[in-house]
């Protein structure tokens, strides 16, 4: 009797622990995704129209404008929801690569065909660039001789993120990962740092290839070098790519060349610009057929957000 009276009591005990240690286990998962939720630099889908509705709500002439413009683009484009961005000077950065990872879009072909890791060394060493030692890391305005070590750990990450989510085949798996990954700030910086440098990688080489003359180069390194604050490679880093995540974000050349280094189509729908010629434009201007698409909707060049199409 008085055995099964302490087995009993065992038993009631060990079902009082295990619910203490569900409702824990319920309570951490719950802090854990309020945690998530509120890191997340690319915000889940709304409603395009209900979006347009509460952010300019006021009766002025420019409110009365976007609403028209976002109008338009639900009614002809066939955006129906929108996912907010971050906004900080990396913002553009961001769209772009979530969508890149969200779309498991693989590595651009130039970069299948090298080791985009040892592409700080063969700039550092090979071609004589000692000035990246003034790059900037955004916020981070001069770290000297850390550069290149920094600059390589940055390499890594996009590398291995990149390859990662791209070879997961689930959509759902995926998302998942793109989620937790753009909750990361430390991470999400090196990415953006990252493609920074291999825009700059970008820029030296057809810079070398305008000065031998090797082969023509696409349009867009001539709209880029004939800006007096980039003539060359070292003035764009420091005039351009180093305000990027800091004091600035990239003007419509550096798109430009952003669509044409990760082999994408960046359609931009410019609200600000509705109703003229403006309105929607393409980077690069010159595309291939088979390069996939992404798309990004500003109301004022400086700040972006995902439109998502729903035909």
């Amino acid at each position: 009797m008085l055995s099964m009276s302490f087995l009993i009591t065992v038993f009631w005990y060990c079902r009082r622990l295990y619910s203490f240690l569900a409702q824990l286990l319920k309570r951490w998962s719950n802090y854990l995704q309020r945690k998530l939720i509120k890191n997340r630099s690319v915000l889940e889908e709304v409603d395009l129209l209900g979006y347009s509705a509460r952010e300019w709500r006021e009766e002025t002439k420019q409110a009365k404008h976007m609403r028209e413009a976002y109008n338009e683009l639900f009614q002809n484009y066939h955006i129906k929801y929108l996912r907010q961005v971050r906004k900080d000077n990396y913002c553009v950065l961001r769209a772009v690569l979530f969508q890149i990872f969200s779309q498991g879009i693989p590595f651009p072909s130039w970069m299948r065909e090298r080791d985009i890791l040892k592409l700080p060394e063969k700039l550092l060493y090979s071609q004589g660039c000692n000035w990246i030692q003034q790059y900037s890391f955004g916020p981070e305005s001069y770290t000297g001789p850390n550069a290149f070590g920094k600059l390589r750990k940055c390499m890594e990450t996009l590398k291995t993120n990149w390859a990662e989510i791209s070879g997961t085949k689930d959509h759902e798996e995926r998302g998942n990962m793109c989620n937790a990954l753009f909750s990361d700030e430390s991470k999400e910086h090196k990415l953006y740092e990252a493609i920074k440098f291999i825009m700059l990688y970008e820029v030296v080489e057809a810079y070398e290839q305008m000065k031998n003359r090797d082969e023509p180069l696409p349009h867009l390194f001539s709209l880029l070098f004939a800006r007096d604050t980039s003539s060359d490679p070292l003035s764009f880093m420091m005039n351009h790519l180093n305000a990027i995540g800091d004091s600035g974000c990239l003007d419509q050349v550096e798109l430009f060349l952003l669509g044409y280094l990760l082999e994408v189509k960046i359609r931009i729908y410019r609200l600000h610009r509705f109703n003229t010629e403006g309105f929607q434009v393409n980077c690069p201007d010159e595309y291939r057929r088979e390069w996939n698409e992404i798309s990004l909707l500003t109301e004022d060049d400086r700040y972006y957000h995902i439109p998502v199409i729903r035909t």
